[in-house]
């Protein structure tokens, strides 16, 4: 039996890097799984694999939003897991002195405002069930500074946090479970392309990783599992920090 045997999981940001590893665990853990992304051929592929459902769905759009959880319930009968991890970080984020308002304005709607949409119309579903878990993809860079910074990434992620921690308090006792999930560097396509472009980036992170490596993202996804599944049952309004000692370090090993 699986961990998630029975359970309905909606994960955005589905067709790639953490979203995909995701998908492929929860569907392994026993869920029945709804993808949703802006990348149809992706999306598509990924829930093809699991035998689960592609909703192409812009997480910035209410409507879309709406839509793609209600497909959930109507087609698989509820709502138990929503992993909320849709987001961006374009080049356009750098320092405050440099980022303008259009890049602060379209990182906040991808990975802040989105996040409260689908909490929003997730956790009515739940409700409804007296269960659920939420799983919002949060960053070790909001509890950390960083004098390479992405200004509107690292806020996007400190507000992701601060609203995953009152949800995960006020539904507690609905059942509702709501946590913050708190990577570390991915080795995902969208960091292999950053750092490819800037080596000297790469390098001035890596050296503060005690592990002395990126995470893989199945690494993530097997967080995720977690945190979708009972063996989590009394964890809530947490920053979950996989991050491979990153937030704990001081001096790193050599």
């Amino acid at each position: 039996m699986g961990r998630l045997d029975g359970r309905v999981a909606v994960v955005t940001g589905g067709a790639s890097g953490i979203g995909l590893a995701s998908v492929r665990r929860l569907a392994a853990e026993g869920a029945r799984v709804v993808v949703g992304d802006v990348d149809v051929d992706g999306g598509g592929a990924a829930a093809a694999e699991v035998d689960g459902l592609f909703v192409r769905t812009d997480v910035t759009e209410e409507a879309e939003v709406v839509a793609l959880f209600q497909t959930a319930v109507d087609r698989f009968g509820g709502l138990d897991v929503a992993f909320n991890n849709a987001g961006i970080s374009p080049p356009e984020d750098d320092s405050i002195l440099e980022t303008g308002p259009d890049a602060w304005h379209r990182v906040q709607q991808v990975n802040l405002t989105s996040v409260y949409l689908c909490c929003k119309h997730a956790i009515g579903h739940m409700r409804a069930r007296g269960r659920g878990s939420v799983i919002n993809t949060a960053s070790f860079v909001a509890v950390m500074g960083a004098a390479t910074s992405q200004i509107s990434y690292t806020a996007s992620k400190g507000g992701v946090l601060a609203m995953s921690r009152e949800l995960g308090v006020q539904f507690a006792r609905e059942g509702i479970r709501v946590n913050a999930l708190c990577p570390g560097p991915v080795n995902t396509p969208l960091l292999q392309e950053l750092f490819a472009k800037d080596p000297e980036r790469a390098a001035r992170r890596l050296v503060h990783i005690p592990l002395g490596r990126f995470a893989e993202p199945e690494e993530i996804a097997a967080a995720v599992a977690f945190l979708a599944s009972d063996d989590s049952s009394f964890i809530t309004a947490s920053s979950f920090m996989v991050d491979g000692g990153i937030s704990g370090a001081y001096v790193t090993p050599l």
